[in-house]
């Protein structure tokens, strides 16, 4: 059991634990509907409606940091701590909100036992303001930095009560949020004296409750937001304001060295406390430097694409636990569209590629970019060019960076766009990085799925990059494939492409009715229900057809799209690849990362080498690599 007050007493509620609100939704629903009071008479008579907003905007607040923080594509170079956030951190920090919910209980309580001090405030108060202001710099912060100190100082409170706060790596919005239930009631004095105070007085006002609970949840998100937004030049030009207002790599330092920088927000208290760490001032000036210059190069590169308007909200800077989980549609997500088209029509007008994730593989910078396209705009003739452009550019903008390996996602290697890559690489033939397709990888997913017992599979799509590459490798195991293509002339020119042996083993089929008698289904065009139905009962469909194909059939069974495992020792990885789990990317993917871990100098591009399909598999494995199984069962 653990200590008194450490654990939330809503704990076993979960995701359920906004019930707790249902009071005030119940006080503020029941005065319109029953006592016919409009919302605006309400804002000047209700604290119940009050005290809601002041809880949602507060979350907004958390949530808007949250969002610019993980833009990374605008805070990379003005990052702090560079190392990602990972799956656990954001477990841990899963209920950062409980807090909120916290204040707006202890604001409701107080409202009833003192309502009348709290009715017919003011709008606007200067004498509020002021005192407010008084109560804050003489009160709030000495106390909250004694009581911080001791936190500290004193290993029962610190390893039983703030060790949780500082469990958390790389400070983000939420780790603000994430303590005890006592460091909590703790900070809601702090935060109620000078409003209460102030109130107490005959001083209160609208204005000074709403902007003093607003302003100090900003602060708090400045201070644990990991990226620099405070220019050294004001500090330069007047010394004094930096004992007046804290910076986040003032705040870092406290993470990184306990023992310092104790402060709430006004670094004053820790030089009057001898408390102040040496470095500073030293540290947010030379990050503050760095912000307008490029950082550390990746060594690897996955240039990804937005698949649908649902999925492009499936990014850290929405919401970064969402993120963290395999994508699905969810009610919530309903909200995000109409940001999410005006969003899609910028990028579509003018945006760049930008950085999405990064996290370290084997102690090397792994990005991964995104083209701001999304997936019906590749099938747009007149899209076509622009988002051929988009990736060169992605290219040559690595070459330049010093990147080794670029891999390319689905869409942005299909063959009627670019050739699998190779429309980039013959065009600049001096490139330094590489330009992967990583589908190579990707065939021998699917490959080593297929029991070594099957003796005849069916093929759709049997002609492109992966399909050819299939059929050759199965054919020579004396594996009879079923090609189903209606173009007879590309049929035999990968069937010359077989050893003369193994030609045989190449069947050209133009209906799906002749793998009626087949169980083994490798589906590389997206097939419908109706043509599901030729496949006979028991049959397991093995995939690599993007978007996946739907699961009709209950009498089947259905293979999901070719994926691996990342190593073991990936740190700062705290997004999940579209539908697959955590810490599990897509073929493709894992192709380049190998391509990048075993340092080959060669592009690969365009049709694949049949021969390295097997020295790639054993190389993913070599490097820790781990197949997602999705043999039938």
């Amino acid at each position: 059991m653990g200590a008194p007050l450490s654990a939330w007493p809503w704990e076993y509620l979960g995701s359920f634990k906004y019930v707790l609100f249902g009071p005030l939704i119940g006080k503020v629903l029941y005065s319109i509907i029953h006592e016919k009071e409009d919302p605006l008479t309400l804002l000047t008579t209700s604290w119940c409606l009050h005290i809601l907003l002041l809880c949602i905007l507060r979350a907004v607040i958390h949530q808007l940091w949250s969002s610019y923080t993980n833009m990374l594509f605008l805070t990379r170079n003005r990052r702090i701590i560079q190392q990602g956030v990972d799956f656990k951190q954001i477990d841990k920090e899963w209920h950062w909100d409980n807090f909120i919910i916290l204040h707006g209980l202890i604001a409701s309580m107080v409202c009833c036992l003192v309502p009348s001090s709290l009715q017919n405030l003011p709008l606007w108060s200067t004498r509020g303001f002021i005192t407010t202001l008084v109560l804050h710099v003489g009160v709030s912060e000495p106390l909250y930095y004694w009581v911080h100190k001791r936190f500290h100082s004193n290993n029962y409170f610190f390893d039983n009560y703030h060790s949780l706060h500082h469990s958390s790596p790389v400070p983000q919005t939420s780790t603000a949020g994430n303590a005890t239930l006592l460091e909590h009631l703790i900070l809601s004095i702090t935060i109620g004296i000078p409003v209460f105070g102030t109130n107490l007085m005959g001083f209160g006002s609208v204005c000074m409750i709403y902007g003093y609970v607003l302003v100090f949840d900003f602060l708090r998100c400045l201070g644990h937001s990991n990226v620099e937004v405070v220019p050294h030049q004001l500090f330069e030009k007047k010394p004094f304001l930096r004992y007046l207002l804290y910076t986040p790599t003032y705040h870092s330092l406290h993470h990184t060295e306990m023992d310092t920088n104790f402060c709430l927000f006004m670094p004053l208290f820790d030089a009057l406390g001898k408390t102040l760490n040496a470095k500073s001032w030293g540290l947010h000036k030379q990050i503050s430097l760095n912000a307008g210059k490029n950082g550390k190069a990746p060594d690897f590169v996955f240039l990804a694409h937005v698949v649908d308007l649902s999925s492009s909200l499936h990014v850290p800077f929405v919401f970064r636990s969402f993120s963290s989980i395999p994508f699905s549609m969810r009610f919530f997500l309903v909200f995000g569209w109409l940001p999410g088209i005006v969003a899609m029509l910028a990028m579509w007008a003018w945006a760049k590629t930008f950085l999405i994730s990064f996290y370290n593989l084997r102690d090397r910078l792994h990005q991964t970019w995104a083209v701001p396209r999304y997936g019906f705009q590749y099938f747009l003739p007149f899209a076509l060019d622009g988002i051929n452009n988009q990736i060169e550019q992605a290219i040559l903008r690595a070459d330049r960076m010093g990147v080794k390996v670029i891999s390319l996602a689905a869409l942005n290697k299909n063959e009627g766009l670019n050739g699998g890559g190779t429309l980039f690489v013959n065009k600049h033939p001096d490139l330094r990085v590489r330009v992967v397709h990583g589908n190579t990888l990707t065939a021998a997913v699917i490959l080593n799925e297929i029991p070594k017992d099957v003796k005849e599979v069916f093929l759709s799509g049997a002609t492109s990059k992966l399909g050819r590459a299939i059929a050759l490798y199965l054919c020579r195991r004396r594996v009879r494939v079923l090609m189903l293509t209606l173009s007879t002339e590309r049929f035999q020119k990968i069937q010359k492409e077989a050893p003369a042996d193994y030609q045989q083993y190449l069947v050209q089929v133009t209906k799906y009715h002749a793998a009626q008698n087949c169980k083994t289904w490798i589906v590389g065009k997206w097939i419908t229900p109706r043509e599901q139905r030729w496949a006979p009962s028991g049959t397991h469909f093995h995939q690599f057809v993007v978007p996946p194909i739907l699961q009709f059939r209950k009498d089947c069974t259905y293979g999901d799209l070719a994926a691996m495992r990342l190593p073991d020792d990936v740190e700062g990885l705290g997004i999940c690849e579209y539908t697959m789990d955590r810490g599990v990317v897509h073929a493709c993917h894992a192709g380049g990362v190998v391509h990048y871990l075993e340092g080959w100098t060669h592009h690969e591009v365009g049709a694949l080498d049949v021969d390295r399909i097997d020295l790639v598999w054993n190389a993913a494995l070599k490097h820790g690599l781990k197949p997602v199984s999705s043999k039938p069962t």
